[in-house]
């Protein structure tokens, strides 16, 4: 639990330092993916990508939401899981799952202050089991969709009237996707998961980790794909469950009261990507090379 928070605390920190050795402000992106084989650079956090691969708008047990503010790219290997998913969860009976940000067609900062969704290795999926819908849905009616959380307003417990058993299916078919290093979901869903999940089922729980809000998302991170000696991984998940006093923290910090931040002139700086990003980010694709 140290790791990864002092791990989240470096990455929000970062913009606001001074430009560490071996990193650049984001330069401008230009549109469209990078040319070139899958190469990833940079991670855990800030980075970018070539090569990646845009999720289709629909496929087997899947759709895409929220497109007007959200980017389904991703490494080839990712988006081959997320199809995965879809066909996985429909054959378990599930509703059409809702897949949300990845990462864009580059990779480096995402609108929205995601400080994560950089390299490609990250998905947002709804966690909405109960609502039926079409396979195919007119655009407007998929940007407009925004599924209710499934944690109460005082983050202890999950709302029961939401509740169902098909939520433990669908975690557990995302963390046991190929290549998926972690899920993350809100504390109260781990808290729900440890004490429904089956004693003789529970391998797979280790790798549902709590974390701050996603209450109706679960975010799949998946493990640097072979071949991409620049990409870096996130600390090892510890041993265990994950269902013990490393969960009641996120509890007990409920009770303490709110940490008061000073106040600050600093200007916050442009975001920041390895130096190796910066052709990646900017190159030409085949498609507009030669343009006046």
């Amino acid at each position: 639990m140290r790791t990864i928070l002092a791990l989240l605390a470096w990455l929000v920190a970062a913009p606001a330092l001074a430009q560490p050795a071996g990193m650049i402000p984001v330069p401008p992106i230009a549109p469209g993916p990078a040319p070139g084989p899958a190469r990833i650079v940079g991670g855990p956090g800030p980075g970018c990508i070539a090569g990646a691969e845009r999720l289709p708008e629909s496929g087997p047990g899947f759709m895409t939401v929220r497109e007007s503010r959200s980017s389904f790219w991703g490494h080839p290997e990712v988006i081959t899981a997320l199809k995965l998913l879809g066909t996985r969860a429909q054959a378990a009976g599930l509703p059409v799952l809702l897949m949300n940000d990845i990462s864009g067609p580059r990779g480096g900062p995402l609108v929205g202050g995601h400080v994560s969704h950089q390299l490609g290795l990250d998905a947002d999926v709804y966690l909405d089991v109960v609502t039926p819908r079409p396979e195919r849905a007119a655009a407007a009616s998929r940007d407009a969709m925004d599924p209710p959380g499934l944690v109460r307003p005082d983050q202890r417990g999950v709302d029961m009237a939401r509740w169902r058993p098909q939520h433990i299916t669908l975690m557990k078919l995302a963390a046991t996707l190929p290549g998926v290093d972690r899920v993350l979901v809100n504390a109260a869903i781990k808290q729900q998961l440890c004490r429904e999940v089956p004693a003789n089922d529970r391998e797979w729980l280790r790798r549902i980790r709590p974390w701050f809000q996603h209450a109706a998302h679960m975010h799949i991170h998946f493990r640097c794909p072979a071949g991409n000696p620049e990409c870096g991984d996130l600390p090892p998940i510890p041993p265990g469950e994950g269902c013990d006093a490393s969960l009641q923290w996120w509890f007990d910090r409920l009770d303490q009261p709110p940490e008061k931040k000073p106040p600050t002139t600093a200007k916050p700086s442009r975001p920041m990507v390895p130096a190796a990003c910066g052709p990646i980010l900017t190159a030409a694709t085949a498609s507009s090379r030669g343009r006046p």
